[in-house]
C-alpha cells in the first residue's frame, strides 16, 4: 500500500493514502488499483513494484502471463476479422445482385444501381388493417408524406429526433410486394461493402422460410447460425455477449413455427441445444443474447404473434411516393429515354401511377412496358391493371420456353394453349387460397389440385419451387395475390364457356354479389380482374385458354348497365368506390365524366350530396388529376374517410377550420370503425365541430386519435360526453389538458353508459 501511495511512474499518479489506509484484503487493493488506473497501467504499476520489492520471479512469471495472454488476445482479434470479412463477402455476394425473372443475356443487374429509397416511417400502434392491401395502397395515395420523419433502412434501429431510448427490437411492417425485403437486402449490402453500421460486428440473416426447415430439429442457438454461416465456426468460443450483433428476422408472416411466448422454457444459453421456436422466442423476449440486435419484417395481419412489450420501435414501409416513382424508372433504364418514356406512359393512367405506388408493380410495368415497346407493339401498350397482369402473365410463359426450351414465341394463343391445363389447376388453387386467406402453398397444397410438383420447368413462370426437408412449396418471388386472381379469372370464364345457358353478364352478377358479401373487400381486385377479362381486346390475349370470344363487346354493355344501377344502391362507400373501378376496367368512363360535370357546376360545401355522390367523388380524386377546385385538399381527405373503415388523416396538414367538413363527410357513411387525426391542428373549435357528428347515433367510430393535436382543457367537456357513446379507444398524449380538463374526463369516465377501454 505504501508504494502504491508513492510515485512508481512519472506519468501515472499515486494513488492517494486516503484510499489505500484502511484497506486490509489483497482482492480490494487490486480492486483500487483498477478503478485508479487502466487495465494495462495498473500492470505496469505491479510489475515496478514487484521489481522495487525484490520479487524477480513473482515478476517474471506475471510478465510472461502478460505476454501469452496479449499473443492469445491478438490472435483472436485476428481470427475475428477474418471470420468478419469472410461472412461480410459471402453477403456481398448474395444481395449485391437484383435478380428478375431472366436477365438478359451478359447482363447482371446491381442493388446499388438501381435501388431507389423507400418511404419507412413509424408506424402507428393501432389495431391491423385487415382491409385487401390494394384498397389500402389507394387509401395511404392521400396521405402527406413531408411531416412525417422518414426512416432510411440504414438508420432502422437509430432512435428518432423525438425518442430517448434504446432500440433493441425493430419490427417492420408492410404489405405484399411494397419493399420489406430489398430493404433488408439493402441494409445487409452496405454492412458488408463497409458503407453503413460499422459499429456492428456481424450480421446474420435467419428468413423464416428458412427456419421452418428446422421445426422439428434442435440445436443451440450457436449451431443455428454456424447452419447459416459455416464461417463461425472459428469463433464459437468467443463471448458473443461482448459483441454486438444483428439478426434479421425476415418474412414472419411466412413462419411455420409456433412462436410460443406464454409456454415456452426460458432460455439463456447461446451453446445450449433446444428446439428452434425456444431460441426464436427467447431471442426475441431478450432471455437470451440480451446485447444482440433484432429486426423483424412481416405482412400487418401476422405482426401480433410477437408480445408487444417485445418491440421497441414498430417501423411501416409505404412503398415509393411520386418522386420515389420517377426516380425508380430513372435508375431501371440504361436507356434514360426508354425509361422517361415508360414512366411518361405510368403517369397517363391514374390507375396505373397510383398502383406503382407498390415498387414490384413498378417491376411489373417495367418489364411489361419495355418488352411491348422494344418491339414496337404500341397498339397493345395497358392501361389497366388487367391489361397489365395479362402481359405480365404471357411475358413470364414466353421467358419459361425461352428458358427451358431455347425457342422465343410470341403468339400468345400458342403460349397458352400448351400451358393451358397448368394455368387452369393453379387458378382454382388460388382462388381457393383468396377465399381462405392463403397466400404461400405448400407441396401437398399442389398436389391435391393434381399439379405435379417435380416438374419444376413446368411451375417456373408462376411459382418458385424450393424443395425442403418438408416438401415446401412456396412463393420464391413473392408473387402477389393479384397475380393468383388472373389464373383464377381465366378458370372462371373457360367453365362458363361450357355452360350452354350461362351468359357472362349472369357470371358478373354472381361475382358482383360475392364481392358485396366480402367483410374486408378482399375480393374487389377479384371482381376488377373478372370484369376486366370480359373486353374483347383481353380476351383476344387469352384465346389460347378461353374456347370463345363471342357477343364480348354486348357482354361488357350490359354489365356496365347493371353496375351503374347498383352503384346507386346504399352499399358501403367502399364498395361503390370498387364499382367506379370496375367501370374503369371495362373502359367506360360516362358516369364519372357525368358526375364530374356535375360536381364541377356547383358549391360542394353548400350541396347536399347523394351517398353514391360522395363516393363518385372520392374516386374523381383518386383518378382525376387535373379535376381542381379551391377546396381540392380538402375534399381529398374526406375522400379519404369515405375509402376506408379506418380513416387515417394523420399529419395532414389540417387545421381547425377544415374540420366542418370532414366532420359533414361523417354524416353520409357510418362505416368509419377508426379515425386517426394525429398531428393536426385541430384546437378546441375543430374539435367542436367533430364531437356533434361523433355523437349521433349513427355513428359507429369505436377508436379516435388526436394525439398533439393543440387541444386545451376547454374541449375536454366534449370529450366527455363523446365518451357516453360507442368509444373504445381515446387518444389524447401531447396535449395541454392541464388537471381541470382530466377532471372533467374522469367525469365522462365515471358515466354508467362509458364503454371506453383504453385512454392514453
Amino acid at each position: 500500500k505504501f508504494r502504491l501511495s508513492t510515485p512508481v511512474y512519472k506519468e501515472l499518479k499515486p494513488i492517494p493514502w486516503g484510499q489505500l489506509e484502511d484497506i486490509k484484503d489483497e482482492p480490494d487493493i487490486a480492486s483500487i488499483m483498477r478503478s485508479f488506473y487502466s487495465e494495462d497501467s495498473a500492470l505496469k504499476v505491479m510489475l515496478e513494484i514487484l521489481g522495487k520489492m525484490n520479487l524477480n520471479d513473482l515478476a517474471l512469471r506475471l510478465n510472461k502471463d502478460l505476454q501469452w495472454s496479449n499473443h492469445i488476445f491478438n490472435f483472436s482479434c485476428k481470427k475475428y476479422r477474418d471470420v468478419q470479412r469472410q461472412i461480410k463477402s459471402r453477403l456481398k455476394e448474395k444481395f449485391q445482385c437484383i435478380f428478375e425473372t431472366l436477365p438478359k443475356q451478359g447482363k447482371t443487374i446491381f442493388l446499388n444501381d438501381i435501388y431507389t429509397e423507400l418511404y419507412i416511417t413509424e408506424a402507428g400502434n393501432g389495431g391491423v388493417n385487415n382491409e385487401h392491401a390494394i384498397r389500402q395502397i389507394e387509401t395511404e395515395f392521400w396521405k402527406n408524406a413531408s411531416p412525417e420523419h422518414t426512416i432510411k433502412c440504414s438508420d432502422i434501429f437509430k432512435p428518432l429526433p423525438s425518442q430517448r431510448k434504446h432500440i433493441r427490437t425493430v419490427l417492420t411492417r408492410g404489405i405484399a410486394g411494397i419493399g420489406k425485403t430489398v430493404s433488408v437486402q439493402k441494409f445487409v449490402l452496405d454492412w458488408a461493402e463497409e458503407r453503413e453500421n460499422q459499429d456492428m460486428d456481424f450480421v446474420f440473416t435467419l428468413p423464416f422460410r428458412d427456419l421452418n426447415r428446422m421445426k422439428e430439429k434442435q440445436c443451440s442457438l450457436i449451431q443455428l447460425i454456424h447452419r447459416h454461416f459455416p464461417e463461425i465456426k472459428e469463433m464459437e468460443k468467443i463471448l458473443w455477449e461482448n459483441l454486438k450483433t444483428v439478426f434479421i428476422l425476415d418474412g414472419l408472416d411466412e413462419c411455420r413455427l409456433p412462436l410460443n411466448f406464454k409456454d415456452n422454457e426460458t432460455w439463456s444459453d447461446a451453446t445450449e441445444t433446444t428446439t428452434v421456436d425456444v431460441l426464436l422466442t427467447n431471442l426475441i423476449t431478450g432471455n437470451l443474447l440480451p446485447s444482440a440486435l433484432l429486426w423483424i419484417t412481416s405482412r400487418p395481419a401476422a405482426t401480433n404473434q410477437i408480445p408487444p412489450d417485445c418491440i421497441q420501435q414498430l417501423t411501416e414501409v409505404r412503398g415509393f411516393n411520386d418522386a420515389q416513382k420517377e426516380e425508380y424508372f430513372t435508375k431501371r433504364f440504361s436507356n434514360k429515354v426508354l425509361g422517361n418514356k415508360i414512366f411518361e406512359h405510368i403517369k397517363t393512367s391514374r390507375t396505373l401511377f397510383i398502383m406503382c405506388h407498390i415498387p414490384i408493380f413498378c417491376w411489373i410495368s417495367a418489364a411489361v412496358l419495355e418488352k411491348l415497346i422494344d418491339e414496337e407493339v404500341n397498339n397493345e401498350i395497358p392501361q389497366t391493371l388487367t391489361q397489365m397482369y395479362t402481359h405480365f402473365l404471357l411475358i413470364q410463359i414466353s421467358l419459361k420456353k425461352q428458358k427451358y426450351q431455347g425457342n422465343y414465341v410470341r403468339n400468345s394463343k400458342l403460349l397458352l394453349k400448351e400451358d393451358k391445363e397448368m394455368i387452369l389447376k393453379l387458378g382454382e388453387l388460388s382462388f381457393h387460397g383468396l377465399e381462405k386467406g392463403k397466400l404461400i402453398f405448400y407441396e401437398d397444397d399442389l398436389e391435391s389440385y393434381g399439379i405435379d410438383v417435380q416438374n419444376k420447368n413446368v411451375l417456373h413462370p408462376y411459382y418458385g419451387v424450393e424443395k425442403q426437408e418438408q416438401c415446401e412449396v412456396t412463393n420464391k418471388h413473392d408473387v402477389k395475390e393479384e397475380k393468383n386472381n388472373i389464373f383464377q379469372m381465366c378458370k372462371f370464364i373457360h367453365r362458363l364457356s361450357k355452360r350452354k345457358r350461362a351468359s357472362l353478364p349472369t357470371l358478373h352478377k354472381s361475382a358482383i354479389y360475392l364481392a358485396l358479401l366480402s367483410e374486408n373487400g378482399h375480393l374487389d381486385l377479384f371482381l376488377r380482374f373478372l370484369l376486366g377479362f370480359s373486353l374483347e381486346s383481353n380476351q383476344t390475349l387469352l384465346e389460347g385458354l378461353l374456347t370463345s370470344t363471342r357477343n364480348a363487346n354486348w357482354s361488357a354493355k350490359v354489365t356496365v348497365k347493371y353496375i351503374k344501377k347498383t352503384i346507386k344502391v346504399d352499399y358501403p362507400p367502399d364498395r361503390i368506390i370498387n364499382f367506379f373501378h370496375c367501370l374503369n376496367e371495362l373502359n367506360d368512363h360516362s358516369l364519372v365524366a357525368e358526375i364530374q360535370t356535375y360536381l364541377k357546376a356547383r358549391n360542394l360545401t353548400d350541396t347536399k350530396l347523394e351517398p353514391y355522390q360522395c363516393s363518385a367523388l372520392s374516386f374523381v380524386l383518386l383518378t382525376k388529376e387535373d379535376f381542381y377546385w379551391t377546396r381540392t385538399y380538402l375534399c381529398k381527405c374526406v375522400a379519404n374517410i369515405l375509402l376506408s373503415s379506418m380513416g387515417r388523416l394523420d399529419s395532414c396538414n389540417l387545421r381547425d377550420s377544415s374540420f366542418e367538413l370532414v366532420a359533414s363527410a361523417l354524416k353520409v357513411t357510418n362505416h368509419v370503425r377508426e379515425l386517426n387525426l394525429s398531428y393536426n391542428v385541430l384546437r378546441d373549435t375543430g374539435l367542436t365541430f367533430l364531437a356533434r357528428q361523433l355523437s349521433s347515433p349513427h355513428c359507429r367510430l369505436q377508436t379516435l386519435r388526436l394525439g398533439n393535436c393543440c387541444l386545451t382543457e376547454v374541449c375536454c367537456g366534449d370529450l366527455a360526453l363523446l365518451l357516453r357513446f360507442e368509444l373504445r379507444e381515446l387518444e389524447l398524449r401531447d396535449n395541454d389538458l392541464k388537471d381541470s380538463g382530466v377532471k372533467l374526463l374522469c367525469g365522462g369516465l365515471e358515466d354508467p353508459k362509458c364503454g371506453l377501454q383504453r385512454l392514453g
